[in-house]
């Protein structure tokens, strides 16, 4: 007779790009373990794949693809199936810039929300019956710029990864549809107004937020925000 297996509860989150219901299982051993080898490969390409494979592991709804989730769908999700997982409470050290001194603080994993609007799709208009709709970059954005290396192009990247449809007129262009070389074809022949609106959608995309408090030795109070996973496990 085999081993009994271990039951463990299930709890749910509201996904911030959608608004959908997604209820997960906290992650165990085997889970801790793909982290673990990600992180001691020391690349983050390595990492971010780690915790798609561990989210994606965890989730218990079907037919649930996590590559459809948004960049900040990912970091929101791996937070709170963390705080789930193994403790709410993450203590980070910061060392003040002023006096030198090493500061200990306390992240509340709970606590931890999306700021920004939420936008489902924004549409820019190029002409008067021509235009763009965006939407949020997807998790297949980490395969487009893996290796970009150059932050122009790299930026470049992340712009096209926005863009969802083109339409002129009753034509509608899905950008799924084309090459990346023809996307950047129509980047590169884009008015810069069109571009800078779309800029201003990328900077604008929710993120995570959090802030944490001490005060250092000079008696100066000092906020840090944080609003990468980079932020909540490795503040330096």
């Amino acid at each position: 007779m085999g081993l009994p297996q271990i039951s463990h509860p299930t709890f749910s989150l509201i996904l911030p790009s959608t608004k959908q219901e997604i209820r997960f299982r906290p992650f165990v051993v085997r889970e801790e373990k793909i982290l673990l080898i990600a992180q001691s490969s020391g690349d983050p390409a390595d990492v971010v794949k780690a915790i798609k494979q561990v989210v994606s592991n965890c989730i218990v709804d079907q037919n649930i693809d996590v590559e459809n989730f948004t960049t900040f769908d990912l970091e929101y999700f791996f937070i709170k199936l963390r705080a789930k997982s193994v403790n709410s409470i993450v203590k980070l050290s910061y060392k003040d810039i002023e006096d030198g001194n090493i500061y200990d603080v306390e992240v509340d994993l709970d606590g931890i929300e999306i700021t920004g609007d939420v936008e489902t799709e924004k549409t820019i208009a190029t002409g008067t019956d021509s235009g763009i709709v965006l939407r949020y970059p997807k998790l297949s954005i980490m395969r487009d710029v893996e290796g970009i290396t150059d932050p122009v192009e790299f930026a470049f990247a992340v712009v096209a990864s926005c863009i969802d449809k083109i339409y002129v007129g009753d034509d509608v262009h899905k950008v799924a549809d084309y090459t990346t070389a023809e996307v950047q074809e129509f980047l590169d022949s884009l008015d810069v107004s069109s571009y800078e609106q779309i800029q201003r959608f990328v900077d604008r995309m929710p993120k995570l937020h959090y802030v944490v408090s001490y005060t250092n030795s000079n008696g100066k109070k000092v906020d840090i925000t944080l609003s990468t996973l980079t932020d909540f496990f490795t503040l330096g």
